[in-house]
């Protein structure tokens, strides 16, 4: 089986105030385990002020194991809309 890697652009919930995205940066990267190996994660500005979280992560592809990830950062609190920058095989 191959492995995958992908790269997520995590935006501010804009129903939510002063979110914190290096805390969220801080807990996606404790998400790092056997299945998902957070290789990187980086706080980056948007635009007035606000800021995005963007992560690099390589797994194994098998089926349902990127949306399961999703689910877990989306369930972070301030997470928005979580975008998927770049998935390629390695």
């Amino acid at each position: 089986m191959g492995m995958v890697v992908m790269t997520y652009k995590i935006n501010p919930d804009s129903n939510v105030e002063n979110v914190d995205a290096d805390g969220i940066a801080s807990t996606i990267t404790a998400m790092n385990d056997d299945v998902y190996n957070i290789q990187h994660v980086e706080v980056k500005p948007l635009a007035f002020g606000l800021k995005f979280v963007q992560v690099h992560v390589v797994m194994d592809d098998r089926e349902g194991l990127a949306d399961a990830l999703e689910v877990r950062m989306a369930e972070l609190h301030g997470v928005g809309e979580i975008e998927v920058l770049s998935m390629g095989l390695i």
